[in-house]
């Protein structure tokens, strides 16, 4: 998973924030007794300290010699926060869902090699230079539309839109019912629970004829101006300015966002595909569908990232170790099926088939997501985005603060890209 947050911590909240983790802040280290590898996590509602406790265990019962101290990052945004351990001196030894650009660059990541790549389907994904420093292990789309079917049929609507101008006379429908139509979210830590609308009309707009925008953007070919983006960011701040987004809604975090929907504060929940799995552990009082976000001439696009694996410091006590405990922590078929089952993920491993009572929101989930694999339909996913010409360290978030200008109408399509276009520039500095 690879759900976008940023918390700044200043010297003191970092400090903060490794005193507090789970297992402690100190740096990796060899001894006689063997190895002790730091492993930077996240925790959420669905992967929490016990999913990943129990993780953990198994793959270091197959990895002789390790000892792991786990770390929990302060949010589910993880870059940021390496950056700043690595800028302390505390750089982990493994992480897993950090995005390895600008770490790689600098020598600070291990590439992984075609064996070690060997039962992945997508082996290559998300290079840089060339090279992989992050195991592609997980697929998830990011963002499928989840929607309540029951506000659906009040509202006259009998099959979910298959064009944005059907997506927009639903949401004029929903509307009309007193019944709102959207679930965004982004309050405090969360920011980036408000970017999936924005996700979703850049995949439309942008990457279903140009998928290599961004790549273009890095090297300075093209800049969020382009009136291609600027149309993707306008259809945003054009629902909130119909009022089909709420702006109140950003005060909600994740979790209160997904409580929202739940509690039928709105029609349609735009978010990855996790929810699949909280969906069907606790089952809504209410029939939930999933479609893909629709194009204007309805072709099927969805976004997605392939990656979310394990990646491995330079700098690791035992680079050989990390490396075999992270390949046992990601191959090990308890731990893959506690993925899907926690966090609904789509396993891009050679073989794997996820359980056979996974529930029918997860399903339809990825009924969806391969109807888009057979339409050539399948994208990346802005601000998530791994490897060559992603978006610098730290820009995801900026990205997903400027949302909320958006949103509120503090900003309109032209401001915000002009606002990306600055944040971009301070970042190359």
């Amino acid at each position: 998973m690879d759900r976008r947050g940023f918390l700044a911590l200043g010297g003191a909240g970092l400090a903060a924030a490794l005193s507090g983790c789970t297992a402690g802040g100190k740096q990796g280290s060899s001894s006689a007794s063997g190895t002790e590898l730091t492993f930077l996590t996240f925790e959420t509602p669905n992967l929490d300290a016990a999913y990943w406790d129990a993780a953990i265990a198994r793959a270091s019962a197959k990895v002789a010699g390790v000892t792991i101290k786990k770390l929990v990052a302060p949010t589910v945004e993880r870059t940021g926060y390496v950056k700043q351990l690595d800028a302390s001196g505390q750089l982990p030894d493994i992480m897993i869902a950090v995005n390895p650009n600008g770490f790689a660059q600098a020598g600070k990541f291990v590439a992984w090699t075609d064996e070690d790549l060997a039962a992945f389907v997508s082996p290559h994904s998300n290079p840089i230079d060339g090279k992989i420093y992050q195991l592609p292990y997980n697929t998830q789309p990011t963002p499928l539309v989840y929607y309540n079917k029951v506000a659906f049929a009040s509202a006259g609507i009998t099959t979910p839109p298959q064009t944005y101008a059907q997506l927009l006379d639903a949401c004029a429908k929903l509307k009309a019912k007193g019944i709102n139509p959207f679930v965004v979210g982004g309050g405090g830590k969360d920011t980036w629970a408000d970017m999936y609308p924005l996700i979703a009309c850049v995949a439309t707009d942008v990457y279903k004829s140009k998928p290599t925008w961004l790549a273009d953007r890095a090297a300075g070919k093209t800049t969020f101006s382009d009136p291609l983006f600027v149309k993707a960011v306008g259809k945003v701040a054009d629902l909130a300015k119909a009022g089909y987004i709420d702006p109140a809604g950003l005060s909600r975090s994740y979790a209160d966002t997904e409580q929202a929907f739940r509690d039928r504060k709105g029609a349609m929940y735009p978010m990855g595909s996790w929810f699949a799995a909280s969906a069907d552990a606790k089952k809504l009082d209410f029939e939930v569908g999933v479609f893909a976000w629709p194009a204007d001439d309805g072709s099927v696009v969805v976004p997605a990232y392939t990656g979310g694996g394990m990646s491995v410091s330079t700098k690791a006590p035992n680079v050989d170790l990390a490396k075999k405990w992270a390949l046992a922590f990601m191959l090990d078929q308890a731990n893959l099926d506690g993925s899907v089952k926690a966090d609904g993920s789509i396993i891009a491993i050679k073989g794997y088939q996820p359980p056979a009572d996974m529930g029918p929101v997860y399903k339809a989930t990825v009924a969806a997501y391969q109807q888009a694999v057979g339409a050539n339909g399948v994208v990346n996913a802005f601000s998530v985005e791994g490897g060559d010409g992603s978006l610098l360290p730290g820009l995801a978030d900026k990205a997903a603060i400027g949302v909320q200008d958006l949103i509120t109408g503090k900003k309109d399509a032209a401001q915000y890209t002009a606002f990306l276009d600055a944040e971009w520039a301070k970042a190359k500095q």
